[in-house]
C-alpha cells in the first residue's frame, strides 16, 4: 500500500469524526428541546457513521502492519 493512500484514509478518518460529532452533538441538542424525532434521527446517523470509522480504523490497522 502507498503510503499516501495510507495518509488519505487517515484524513477520511478525521473528517468522520468530525462530523460524527457534531451529529452526536446536534442530536444532544434536540433531546434537550425535546425534539425526539429529530434527536433520533441524528443520533442514528452518528451511530452509522461511527461504525464506518471502526471500520475504517480496522483497515489502517492492518494496512499499517
Amino acid at each position: 500500500m502507498k503510503q499516501t493512500t495510507l495518509n488519505s484514509l487517515k484524513r477520511l478518518y478525521e473528517k468522520l469524526e468530525v462530523i460524527t460529532r457534531e451529529l452526536y452533538d446536534l442530536a444532544e441538542i434536540e433531546l434537550e428541546l425535546e425534539d425526539f424525532d429529530d434527536a433520533s434521527l441524528l443520533q442514528t446517523r452518528a451511530d452509522m457513521l461511527y461504525e464506518q470509522m471502526e471500520n475504517l480504523d480496522a483497515v489502517i490497522s492492518e494496512l499499517e502492519g
